[in-house]
């Protein structure tokens, strides 16, 4: 007679906890410090304010997949950690809000939002998409996107844990199978829109995947940062054991891989070609102290994760998980940073306590909005059908 695992765990986020409210107040001292740093330096503040920006919407954006991809293949690795996923997904749409100071900024960002773009015989090319009017337009598409695919997954999952219904996982994969392409075209163009059109006279026709592979490998050590912040409160310690831990950690070390291989390939390509329209985007990162930022990429965010978790042990060793985790995250930043800033000041790194502040004030509101979220419902999906055997797995490994 085979057992069923049972959960012991309580599944509830303790609702009077506080640090819904610490974060919030985290991120309202951090952006009012970032108001009062674009008035002292506006270019300054708009360009930190896109880093974070785009940091903290690339972990959205990376959660809304794995969502998708969770019920597109029918996986059961990976129902433990859903309901994390989910979450991250349900707010999308205040990121639209957010972005308003981006727009507010446009003349400060972006070159082809001057009038003077006309007179660039390259940029005028391009006015029929880099526009705007147009921009705007796109911006509202993307985030509305993203925000129906976030709602409908989160709602319909937690519809699941009320009804019972195993029926709506059925409906989960039809959002999921018409959200994955249209999410691969969206997520690529909002790529283009806000971080290569910074330096409109350099492109890459894979920006859009080269994007795609730091958002998806930064995920994965915010999702091992959470279980180990979770089990750390006495959350879920006898629910997520060592096999989901080394799923999570599998995940890490292969979108390492995946993460070089495009880098380099974009690298590769372009060095190839040796075309000086494409060249000296390069040239520009690779002087003035940038080529530190772009070492340290090589060095932890791929070198030193791929050596450590090609040990079996390591990918679910806690402390090591943890150290990697924090390093990559950091160096996501340093990446983001790295693709951005130049355009700012291509002489110099310059590095400013906006920078702080902006990501502190975007920080605290995201993780604010998600431990809002997250302590009002189950942490777990309870009544997925695939919940009893993704539990034996633990039991049985």
């Amino acid at each position: 007679m085979s057992h069923k695992p049972t959960i012991t765990d309580s599944l509830q986020f303790p609702a009077d906890s506080k640090v819904p409210r610490a974060l919030f107040g985290l991120g309202a001292v951090g952006l009012i410090a970032s108001v009062i740093g674009y008035f002292m330096d506006a270019d300054q503040f708009f360009f930190s304010y896109l880093v974070s920006f785009v940091f903290f919407t690339s972990i959205s954006l990376s959660a809304l997949l794995m969502v998708m991809l969770h019920y597109i293949t029918r996986s059961t690795w990976s129902v433990l950690v859903r309901r994390m996923s989910e979450t991250f997904i349900a707010d999308i749409w205040v990121w639209a809000i957010l972005f308003i100071p981006i727009l507010l900024g446009l003349h400060n960002l972006y070159h082809w939002a001057h009038d003077s773009a006309l007179d660039d015989p390259i940029l005028s090319q391009k006015v029929a998409y880099l526009n705007s009017t147009f921009f705007f337009i796109r911006q509202l598409i993307y985030f509305g996107v993203w925000g129906f695919f976030g709602h409908k997954l989160y709602k319909t999952s937690l519809l699941m844990d009320e009804t019972n219904d195993w029926g709506l996982t059925t409906l989960l994969r039809k959002y999921s199978g018409a959200g994955i392409p249209i999410f691969g075209i969206t997520i690529a163009f909002a790529s283009f829109d806000w971080v290569m059109s910074i330096d409109p006279h350099w492109f890459s026709t894979m920006f859009g995947v080269y994007f795609f592979s730091i958002s998806f490998q930064a995920f994965w050590p915010v999702m091992i940062l959470m279980v180990f912040f979770l089990q750390g409160r006495g959350l879920l310690e006898n629910t997520l054991r060592k096999v989901h831990i080394y799923d999570l950690g599998a995940w890490f070390f292969a979108f390492t891989i995946f993460y070089a291989y495009i880098a380099f390939s974009q690298f590769l390509l372009i060095y190839y070609a040796n075309l000086p329209e494409e060249t000296i985007w390069y040239y520009a990162r690779l002087n003035d102290g940038w080529e530190y930022i772009l070492y340290a990429m090589l060095t932890f965010r791929f070198v030193i994760p791929f050596i450590v978790l090609l040990n079996r042990g390591a990918k679910h060793n806690r402390k090591v998980l943890t150290a990697l985790s924090i390093t990559v995250l950091l160096v996501h930043y340093a990446e983001i940073y790295w693709i951005i800033m130049p355009v700012l000041s291509e002489h110099s790194i310059p590095f400013s306590w906006i920078d702080i502040t902006t990501f502190l004030g975007l920080g605290g509101i995201f993780f604010g909005l998600f431990f809002t979220r997250f302590k009002k419902h189950s942490m777990v999906p309870v009544c997925d059908p695939k919940l009893d055997e993704c539990l034996s797995k633990s039991y049985h490994q």
